[in-house]
């Protein structure tokens, strides 16, 4: 047993795009295959973990927890290999953290998790969004495009997480390059290459180095995929402008300052002792809704940066080190 614990990829056996890039990994090297866990089909290799499960992937809360009680192995985090959908149907490679933050507590989410509740981000989304850029650069895919994509949709975890995903229709999910260029960022990523890992957050080390949160802009994350770029930069969770839900000037409701808080103590347990500081995305907001979440912000101790000055925070930061 890998003595820190164990990193689990969650495969869903209904998802093409999902089943292959496990094939691939498991083609990468002699995997060990165990006994059932939970009735379902388990592999080994090092400290990585992989799991069928056998569908309705967003539905499948407490993965760390259930990999735990069967197996006695503590799961540090959780890799979903994923097709990802999308009406406009472009093809496109996405990584995204979860959550559904921002709706009704009690309220059924319709694509999983938990109202109110955002797992924490993995610490990977960044450093891999530049190991995916890097891999495109040498195995670039006619027609497919690369990008980030806010936080959403579940399932519920406890521990760090984020989703690999080929997308965007049924004619694009079983594409087999693009499903081994994603299988080669997490092969690589988790350090199985023999080199080290990528992305890990040693809270020593990286002892107050400035985590991203965006706030604002749409799904498809344009400032968490132009920061995020960058070098040396630490991204958590993005929200896109409708999960951040305002009611009106008079009466702006909870909802708002809700989403917030749960990503920023989310981004935090992900990242201990990091320095979390948030970027506003101006044109997403009306004037009042930006005072608002300036003041919450700084009530909660949460420095809001604009694009520069935050680059400038991280490069000073990587100089002092």
């Amino acid at each position: 047993m890998y003595m820190d614990g164990v990193i689990l990829i969650a495969v869903n056996g209904n998802d093409i795009a999902s089943v292959n890039q496990a094939k691939f990994l498991l083609e990468k090297d002699t995997w060990h295959q165990l006994d059932d866990v939970g009735g379902h089909k388990a592999y080994r290799y090092e400290h990585v973990r992989l799991w069928y499960l056998p569908g309705r992937i967003l539905w499948e809360d407490h993965l760390d927890k259930r990999w735990a009680i069967a197996t006695k192995e503590t799961v540090l985090e959780v890799i979903f290999p994923s097709r990802h959908a999308a009406k406009s149907g472009t093809p496109c490679l996405t990584l995204h953290p979860i959550g559904v933050p921002h709706l009704e507590l009690n309220s059924t989410p319709e694509f999983g998790g938990q109202s109110g509740i955002a797992p924490p981000p993995s610490t990977r989304l960044g450093p891999w969004w530049r190991l995916l850029n890097e891999k495109w650069v040498e195995q670039s895919i006619p027609d497919f495009s690369l990008s980030l994509e806010v936080t959403h949709h579940g399932p519920l975890l406890e521990v760090p997480c984020l989703f690999i995903e080929v997308g965007s229709t049924q004619e694009y999910w079983p594409h087999e390059e693009a499903a081994k260029l994603l299988s080669d960022v997490i092969w690589e990523g988790l350090g199985l290459t023999g080199t080290d890992e990528i992305g890990s957050w040693n809270e020593e080390k990286n002892h107050s180095h400035p985590v991203l949160i965006t706030l604002g802009g749409g799904h498809y994350a344009p400032k968490g995929n132009k920061l995020g770029s960058e070098e040396h930069v630490w991204l958590g969770h993005m929200l896109a402008n409708h999960s951040i839900p305002f009611g009106t000037s008079d009466d702006p409701g909870i909802l708002w300052r809700q989403a917030i808080d749960a990503v920023v103590e989310s981004t935090k347990r992900a990242f201990p002792e990091g320095a979390v500081v948030a970027t506003v995305e101006k044109k997403s907001f009306k004037g009042w809704q930006r005072q608002l979440i300036y003041q919450h912000l700084e009530s909660i101790s949460i420095p809001t940066l604009r694009s520069k000055p935050f680059l400038e925070m991280v490069k000073s930061r990587q100089q002092n080190q």
